[in-house]
């Protein structure tokens, strides 16, 4: 409707300047529904059903399965205890997504007055329908998609909708192109945005989920896409439980094939596949994540779905809104040139509708600047009686007003330069439009005041001529310490793209302040994408660092093209228009100010609105995936070594060196106890200063295989050959309790070295206070391990070990940990000399 007249409008929607019957509203109301915001909902059941289809859920059935078969009902409730925990908890999480289009929905929850059969009358707003003519005035909502009929001095606060921080003016009269993007419509008015200042008659085109508020809300139904941490998981499951079964089947096919008893034979490869699926991972992650969500809270960031949490830490792209996040999102004065300032002071707060709390930004901040700068503007108007106004209108762009001076009549003017200077005397001075430039170029909003005294009341602001008093450049300044989250967001590899609905200058301005715009970035307008393919747009975008005039499509598309890409991205946002965004992209984060229609979509909430908590909730999030992968590389450290071990002996004939039980019970008092503790290791190092790592590499990278490989081989052939030795000496029961009780420690040993990357001699007592707990995790399964070779020797296959044995039991425990202390050393001193041959390459050349 933008690109016709308002009487092409009033034609097209079969309407007049009378309004519709109450017959005709019934017939529009039963065509085009209610003007509401509706979801098509999908049933409890399908959406409680979904969550037990993940692959390490269907891993915890076998799990659970075999449990039962073994007769094992204790593990068997256990394990599908932790399964029907986590769908519930998964299952309570989506429902929660239906909260988006209720908060939307509660924006048209108001009445609004309107002409019907040539009558003003109030009505509910989702009765209004297509061709509706409705009465607008200060601080109203507008309740629909509208075209201007009539307008006086309109200006309307679209923030929620385009981001665009200041108000913006609107007027009936005038005709735009029809390509004209969303946010330079000024003779529109759009569904959820508000009118600050004037009055409108507008004739509604578009109701319910046909307004741009609607669009937003088809959005939010699509579905939120898996966490990196999710998607990792189920890969690792199901490469994991493929290798497993393949490996088994095969030793069970050569242990037939060499005669053993079948029984014995599936029993130990059924045991080995429970120990060996890592059943209490998800119980683990879960920990990790309740730790880091606990954590951050006390950092004013709520986090509303668990592996949130982790993504933080993979995040490649910090997608930020302006308003609110970058800034403080309250204007204020940032520069001011005076030709006359007592005029300049006295303009400010006479020719000014604002209180210190309530009125036009502009004007509010004003008042404050006043008051900054020592000027008692209350005592100013009491001092002069206004006599004569006019009110801002979007035609002169200007407000003028007349107080009494003496014995004549002071007149004072405040508007866009433009408009001032066909006052002026001689013409606005080549000075001030240079000054004005000036301040514009560093994208602020400037207004110019005038000054003038007059001997009578003037018909109309066309007869007086001024002078130039002033000007002042407006700006939402950035918060404090935003600078510093963007260079360490950089340090560690993440790129942040402010995205906003404000003028490019004034973005760029924001973005210089910030360092997210620098010499080396470009900077692109929201209708600049169209000019692009997805494959081109993304490499636009690695080197953009400001986006303006961006449209919430603009932004749902950014996020897209990013996703698809193998980027993580991190969106901010406050407003209704950043709903989709936050729903679709990796981390949604809604300020704790914002609407609650962001905040519902969103993943996590940022309670202070300030990027530089982002930032730190990233740190913490890159801590919680080297502590998940920590648990994953002991964990299949200790199943490697177990399926190794046996497959060793198996291959060569020998009798089983971990009979089915022991394989079991070492499940519990080593995975089952200590890998708790993981979750609760500190700090090592600087986690901003190494770049985003994909979570599938950070779990189940090439180094953790290495690891893994290595870990496993050293503990399964000394173990081999150990058994090798006690089967020659003592007999098999007692060679099988030592192999027993030595496998469990050598796995407490590589639980111990797990706790850090770095070599445990280098500084054993930092390594120790690093995880403190895993220690207390040792002792409690070195009970366990006592009573199971003491009291319940007979459950399993065990016998009375005497002290000079004790030796066995420990000497491979202490290898296996020098083994890896080694491995440790010579990966540490292999990295520095990278390091230092990095920082002093001179030195590095040197023969």
């Amino acid at each position: 409707m933008h690109h016709k007249n308002p009487e092409e409008s009033l034609r097209e929607l079969q309407t007049s300047p009378e309004g519709l019957s109450e017959k005709e509203v019934e017939r529009r109301l039963t065509l085009y529904g209610y003007n509401l915001l509706r979801e098509e909902k999908e049933s409890k059941l399908r959406v409680f059903v979904r969550q037990f289809t993940s692959p390490f859920v269907l891993i915890l059935f076998v799990a659970g399965f075999i449990a039962l078969f073994l007769g094992d009902l204790k593990d068997a409730v256990v394990v599908y205890g932790i399964l029907i925990a986590n769908g519930l908890l998964g299952f309570y999480q989506e429902l929660k997504a239906i909260a988006s289009i209720e908060a939307l929905k509660s924006l048209t929850a108001l009445k609004v007055k309107v002409i019907r059969d040539g009558v003003e009358k109030e009505v509910d707003s989702m009765e209004l329908v297509p061709g509706d003519l409705v009465l607008l005035g200060e601080g109203d909502v507008v309740p629909a998609d509208m075209r201007l009929i009539e307008s006086a001095g309109l200006m309307v606060d679209e923030a929620m909708l385009t981001g665009e921080s200041l108000p913006v003016e609107k007027e009936a009269g005038t005709v735009l192109a029809e390509d004209t993007p969303l946010h330079a419509r000024s003779n529109c008015l759009y569904k959820g945005t508000t009118v600050v200042r004037g009055k409108a008659l507008g004739v509604v085109f578009a109701t319910g989920k046909n307004t741009e508020l609607g669009r937003i809300a088809q959005r939010l139904q699509e579905k939120s896409p898996e966490s990196p941490l999710t998607k990792a998981l189920g890969s690792f499951g199901r490469r994991w439980i493929l290798i497993l079964l393949i490996f088994l089947s095969l030793l069970v096919a050569i242990g037939i094939f060499q005669g053993r008893d079948a029984k014995t034979i599936v029993f130990f490869a059924i045991a080995q596949l429970v120990s060996a699926v890592p059943e209490g991972l998800p119980i683990v992650v879960t920990i990790a994540l309740v730790v880091g969500a606990v954590r951050l809270s006390r950092e004013k960031v709520l986090v509303k779905y668990l592996p949130a949490v982790e993504t933080l830490g993979s995040a490649t792209y910090i997608c930020s809104d302006k308003t609110g996040t970058i800034t403080l999102g309250k204007l204020k004065v940032s520069e001011y040139v005076a030709y006359n300032k007592r005029k300049l002071f006295l303009c400010s707060a006479l020719c000014n509708d604002a209180d210190a709390l309530k009125g036009d930004p502009l004007e509010v901040a004003l008042l404050q600047w006043l008051e900054e700068e020592r000027v008692n503007w209350e005592a100013l108007r009491k001092g002069y009686e206004r006599l004569w106004e006019h009110p801002f209108d979007t035609k002169r762009r200007l407000m003028a007003v007349i107080v009494s001076g003496g014995s004549g009549f002071d007149f004072y003017v405040k508007g866009a330069l433009e408009s001032l200077a066909r006052m002026c005397k001689e013409g606005c001075p080549a000075e001030v439009w240079q000054a004005h430039d000036k301040l514009a170029q560093k994208g602020l909003r400037v207004l110019a005041f005038g000054y003038a005294r007059l001997d009578k009341v003037p018909e109309s602001v066309d007869e007086v001529k001024i002078e130039v008093v002033g000007l002042v450049g407006f700006m939402d300044p950035p918060k404090e310490g935003v600078k510093e989250a963007v260079e360490t967001a950089k340090r560690a590899g993440i790129r942040v793209i402010m995205i906003t609905g404000d003028n490019l200058l004034t973005a760029k301005a924001i973005g210089s302040m910030v360092g997210i715009y620098e010499d080396k970035d470009i900077a692109i307008e929201g209708k600049d994408l169209e000019k692009y393919s997805d494959d081109e747009l993304y490499n636009v975008l690695r080197r953009v660092g400001v986006v303006a005039r961006a449209t919430p499509e603009d932004k749902y598309r950014i996020v897209r093209v990013l996703q698809a890409r193998g980027e993580i991205v991190a969106v901010t946002g406050d407003g209704a228009n950043d709903a989709p965004a936050l729903r679709v992209a990796d981390l949604g984060i809604a300020m704790g100010s914002g609407s609650q229609a962001a905040k519902d979509a969103a993943k996590m909430v940022i309670v202070d609105n300030n990027l530089a908590i982002i930032v730190n909730a990233i740190k913490r999030g890159r801590l919680i995936a080297k502590n998940i992968s920590k648990v994953i590389r002991y964990l299949l450290s200790a199943n490697s070594f177990q399926i190794l071990y046996n497959s060793l002996a198996i291959i060569t004939g020998l009798p089983l060196p971990l009979y089915p039980t022991q394989i079991l019970w070492i499940n519990l008092v080593t995975d089952g106890v200590q890998d708790k503790a993981y979750p609760f290791t500190k700090y090592e190092g600087d986690p901003m200063r190494e770049k985003p790592k994909n979570p599938m590499k950070v779990f189940i990278g090439r180094e953790q295989l290495i690891t893994l490989a290595y870990n496993g081989l050293l503990m399964a052939l000394m173990h081999y050959f150990l058994f090798l030795h006690l089967l020659k000496n003592y007999p098999y029961e007692l060679a099988l309790t030592i192999s027993f009780t030595s496998a469990v420690v050598s796995q407490w040993a590589v639980g111990v070295q797990e706790v850090s990357e770095r070599p445990f001699f280098r500084n054993p007592i930092e390594h120790i206070k690093l995880n403190p707990y895993v220690y207390l995790g040792i002792f409690l399964g070195a009970v366990l391990q006592l009573s199971a070779i003491t009291v319940l020797a007979d459950y399993f296959h065990a016998v009375a070990l005497s002290p000079r044995h004790i030796p066995y039991v420990v000497l491979l425990p202490i290898l296996t940990f020098l083994g890896i202390e080694l491995r440790k050393w010579f990966t540490y001193l292999r990295t520095n000399s990278t390091i230092s041959s990095t920082l002093n390459p001179s030195k590095a050349s040197k023969p």
